[in-house]
């Protein structure tokens, strides 16, 4: 306090407790009126409840009908016992009011809780005098808190000493879900606005607060204005993307495509029917789209609850999620790719609970397509950004999973690094990992969070955190490790980009192969093992190339491949297009020297490429950091990528992904920007 209020107040709290009666008293002493004290949780308090002297001095001053709000033992807090309440009470000489932030979620914007209230005897009303439930910020996320909070209320006015009529969060949580599927699939706008005639009368969608999120790195709340789609070629060479495809040119392309009939291939642990190879008109036959099509499944909204429950406690699927994804993290050295053999029964055991990690993994991106193809439109603006994190996370996570069987360098020392931190069952939150009873937003991020950081890269937020896209999709996307059989498809894809791009030539109709045997042929007959493939239910629609070791990986380059292209190619006289030739040549440049002072730090290199009609753009960095997770699992320490200098769009997308210029102009023989990031 300053030294005038010094001289009229003994002190904080009854210069406080002297002000509030003030008002109360002015206002004509309204039947309510509550005074939030500085400590208002036990948390808060100092020494203790008990001994606090700014409790006592509130207690003893404050007039006897204004209620004090009080948070429990921590702002948020797991359970609210009688015992505490009690000596609360003592103290301040009242019942208190309890401002419940359970389901509170301002203060972690990857999080959403859908579970029930939970951990607050029924008993307890009989010692308050109110009880306010502080929502989640989402509208349309609070129907099970509500819900599952008017039920603890009937629970406690109609006591009976019998386990049927007691409280129980699990039975309540079913009876809420089984009343919320009719207002999930109501066909409501955002807004809360039927589109129903005979539906009741709109309701306001106001929320039940608001808190200025203005000073807070948001994830999603701050929406960028709408951009042209990136395109990232393979090779920084080419030149920036022309527009998108017309109408025309987009049947001419699907024809091409529907008349190829690659087999299709099975992942181990996909779920069967659902082909990952070949054309895109086959995939178009394996997958169903959500697009609008159908309802939520009961099934699908108890995934949904599971995934985003409470702050200090993960629901049924999230635990296990997060327990197989850290015991298959942890045993994956019996798949590694230098394992020793002789246990059969321990690989099989790999392999089971990571075809269960899969399966959950695609249900999350099956989630995801029907919450944006669901009727309730206003559902989905709350709850999609969420959604929509996590899917993204389990991709990169799925990826990384299919990724350890046969590729993962078991015995190489760097794992420790990231395979021994982490070890929580996933019974818990990570925040509890680092105290018995923290607060929530000690560890950020949920049960997103948590998958994050039980990866080789979860540290680095800037390749997990971003806004979602401005206009949902329900498109379904698949990262997975390279196959052989993958060859033809990518060959065509990156084909049809450079015809686009620069222009079709006669060389690419003689030899149909040069254009993907220079951007493609090397990574993936020498290092197939870093590259990832992007598909959607149509087939493949992007692939991210990496080296795990430039030095060695040019010296087999020089060895090998430079010499099968030049067989390939030979020059027969006329025969042979100058074009092709030139495209030879560049690929021997391309195996060029880089500088011993970049490769030092950053012995890795990656290659990305997205095709122009891929509608959501963030799927281009969740696969950029499925490479970056592998090349960090098997010791690279930092990757780089060479971009040219008027590719601005690449440019811009790498720096928010944390790589920063390392070289410009001295990148092999040819101008470039060369961008890195350590991992």
């Amino acid at each position: 306090m300053c030294q005038a209020d010094s001289e009229v107040f003994a002190s904080f709290a009854h210069a406080q407790v002297t002000i509030t009666n003030e008002i109360y008293r002015f206002l004509g002493e309204p039947p309510v009126f509550l005074f939030c004290p500085t400590e208002y949780c036990g948390s808060l308090c100092s020494p203790s409840v008990s001994k606090s002297p700014y409790l006592q001095t509130v207690g003893e001053d404050l007039l006897p009908n204004i209620t004090v709000i009080w948070t429990g033992s921590k702002v948020i807090s797991r359970k609210l016992s009688l015992d505490c309440l009690a000596e609360l009470e003592s103290v301040l000489q009242r019942p208190p009011l309890i401002w419940d932030n359970l389901h509170a979620n301002d203060y972690d914007t990857r999080r959403l809780f859908l579970g029930p209230f939970k951990g607050r005897d029924p008993q307890l009303k009989s010692h308050l005098r109110g009880l306010l439930l502080n929502p989640n910020c989402e509208f349309e996320a609070n129907y099970i808190p509500l819900h599952t909070l008017g039920t603890w209320y009937r629970a406690e006015k109609d006591y009976v000493k019998d386990e049927e009529s007691e409280y129980c969060p699990d039975r309540a949580l079913t009876a809420a879900l089984h009343d919320w599927m009719e207002e999930l699939n109501q066909p409501l706008q955002a807004g809360r606005q039927s589109t129903r005639a005979d539906h009741r009368a709109s309701v306001s969608s106001s929320r039940s607060k608001t808190p200025d999120r203005s000073n807070c790195p948001s994830t999603f709340r701050a929406t960028p204005a709408v951009a042209k789609l990136p395109v990232f070629p393979l090779n920084s060479s080419s030149p920036p993307s022309s527009p998108p495809m017309g109408k025309a040119e987009r049947e001419g392309r699907e024809g091409e495509r529907k008349r190829s009939q690659q087999p299709s291939q099975q992942l181990p642990g996909s779920k069967s029917g659902a082909p990952v190879g070949g054309g895109r008109a086959q995939r178009a036959q394996g997958r169903s789209v959500c697009g609008g099509k159908g309802s939520l499944s009961e099934a699908q909204v108890r995934l949904l609850v599971g995934l985003h429950y409470l702050p200090h406690e993960h629901g049924p699927s999230a635990q296990k999620l997060l327990q197989d994804l850290t015991w298959l993290k942890t045993n994956c050295h019996l798949v590694g790719a230098n394992s020793k053999k002789g246990q059969p029964e321990k690989v099989d055991e790999w392999r089971g609970r990571a075809s269960r990690f899969l399966s959950l993994c695609e249900d999350i991106a099956q989630l995801h397509g029907s919450v944006v193809g669901g009727a309730n439109r206003a559902v989905l603006y709350d709850l999609y950004p969420y959604v929509w994190d996590l899917r993204n996370t389990a991709l990169v996570a799925k990826a990384f999973i299919c990724w350890l069987d046969g590729r993962v360098l078991s015995d190489s020392s760097s794992l420790g690094s990231w395979r021994n931190c982490f070890h929580w069952c996933g019974k818990t939150t990570g925040a509890d990992m680092l105290g018995v009873d923290s607060e929530p937003w000690v560890f950020k991020g949920g049960v997103s969070g948590d998958v994050q950081m039980l990866l080789p890269v979860g540290s680095s937020a800037e390749l997990f955190t971003h806004p979602p896209p401005l206009f949902p999709t329900s498109r379904i996307y698949n990262i997975r490790p390279y196959h052989s059989k993958d060859k033809v498809e990518l060959y065509r894809m990156v084909r049809q980009l450079h015809q686009r791009t620069q222009g079709g030539h006669e060389s690419t109709m003689a030899h149909p192969d040069v254009i993907g045997d220079r951007c493609l042929g090397p990574c993936l007959a020498l290092s197939p093992e870093y590259s990832f493939i992007l598909e959607d239910e149509l087939g493949i629609c992007g692939c991210v190339l990496g080296i795990l070791d430039v030095r060695s990986f040019a010296k087999r380059c020089q060895a090998s491949w430079i010499p099968a292209m030049r067989d390939k190619y030979p020059p027969k006289g006329n025969s042979t297009h100058s074009n092709t030739q030139d495209l030879v040549r560049l690929m021997e440049e391309d195996q060029g020297e880089y500088p011993d002072s970049l490769i030092y730090h950053f012995p890795s290199q990656l290659r990305l490429d997205a095709l122009p009609e891929l509608v959501d753009v963030s799927v281009s960095r969740t696969l950029l950091t499925s490479l970056l997770t592998a090349l960090k699992a098997n010791g690279s320490q930092g990757v780089f990528c060479e971009v040219q200098p008027t590719d601005h769009q690449r440019l811009e997308f790498l720096t928010k992904l944390g790589f920063l210029e390392i070289l410009r102009g001295e990148a092999r023989s040819r101008e470039g920007v060369v961008l890195g990031r350590l991992l």
